[in-house]
C-alpha cells in the first residue's frame, strides 16, 4: 500500500471519528469507536484520536476533544463560553420555534427516545433544541440503563401534568406514532446505540387532538 493511500485511510477515519462524535453528542467509549470504525487495534484508535485532537487544537476551530481512559466526547472549546450562554439566553427568551415544537412532539409522544433516533426522525442536529427544552423545563435527560455513557430524552412530570396525563399511552393518537415508529425501525433497522439507519421519516404532520403544544408552553 503507497504512502499516499494510507494517509488518506486515515484522513477518512478521521472523518468518520469527528462525525461519529458529532452525531452521537455524548461520551463513546473507545471500544464503540474500534468497533463501529472497523479498527483492529486500539492502538490506532489511540493514535487516531491524538490525530484529530491536534488539529482540533488549531485556534480557528471552535471545538475540542474531552476524555479519559475509556470513553471521549467532542464538545465546544471553553473560550466560546459567553457568547454560546448568550444564544442560550436569547433562544429561551423567545416562543418555541416550529423545530423546537417538533422535536417535542417527538419526544412526548415516542420517549424514552436518544439524541441519535431524535436526530435520524428529524433529519437535523438537535442538541440546541434540546438544551433549550430542558432549560425551560420541557425535557429531562437521564442515563440509559442499558448503555451508562448514552442518554435519553423524556418529557418532564410537570409538562404531562400540563398535558393532563398521567403517561404517555393517554396522548391523543399515541397508538398511531407508536406504530410509525415501529414502521422506522423496521424498515431501517436499529443499532444498539438508538441510531436507526436507512428509510425515511413519513407523515410528520402536526399532532392532532385536544391536546396541543403551543409556543409559550403546553396547552389544552
Amino acid at each position: 500500500m503507497s504512502e499516499s493511500t494510507t494517509e488518506k485511510g486515515t484522513s477518512d477515519q478521521r472523518a468518520a471519528l469527528e462525525a461519529l462524535l458529532f452525531i452521537h453528542g455524548e461520551p463513546l467509549t473507545y471500544k464503540k469507536i474500534q468497533a463501529v470504525l472497523g479498527i483492529e487495534k486500539k492502538e490506532d484508535v489511540d493514535a487516531l484520536v491524538a490525530e484529530l485532537e491536534g488539529r482540533l487544537a488549531s485556534n480557528d476551530r471552535g471545538l475540542q476533544l474531552i476524555s479519559d481512559r475509556e470513553k471521549i466526547q467532542l464538545t465546544t472549546k471553553p473560550e466560546f463560553n459567553s457568547i454560546l450562554e448568550a444564544f442560550v439566553k436569547e433562544e429561551v427568551s423567545e416562543d418555541l420555534s416550529p423545530a423546537s415544537l417538533e422535536a417535542l412532539a417527538i419526544v412526548t409522544y415516542l420517549g424514552p427516545i436518544s439524541r441519535a433516533k431524535l436526530e435520524y426522525l428529524r433529519g437535523v442536529n438537535s442538541s440546541v433544541i434540546l438544551r433549550s427544552l430542558a432549560i425551560r423545563g420541557l425535557v429531562e435527560r437521564f442515563s440509559d440503563s442499558e448503555h451508562p455513557s448514552s442518554f435519553l430524552y423524556r418529557p418532564t412530570f410537570e409538562l404531562m401534568k400540563h398535558l393532563g396525563v398521567k403517561e404517555g399511552g393517554e396522548l391523543p393518537e399515541y397508538g398511531k406514532f407508536q406504530e410509525l415508529l415501529t414502521v422506522f425501525e423496521t424498515a431501517g433497522g436499529q443499532n444498539e446505540e438508538g441510531k436507526m439507519e436507512g428509510g425515511q421519516a413519513e407523515n410528520k404532520q402536526p399532532v392532532s387532538g385536544e391536546v396541543r403544544i403551543e409556543n409559550g408552553g403546553p396547552r389544552e
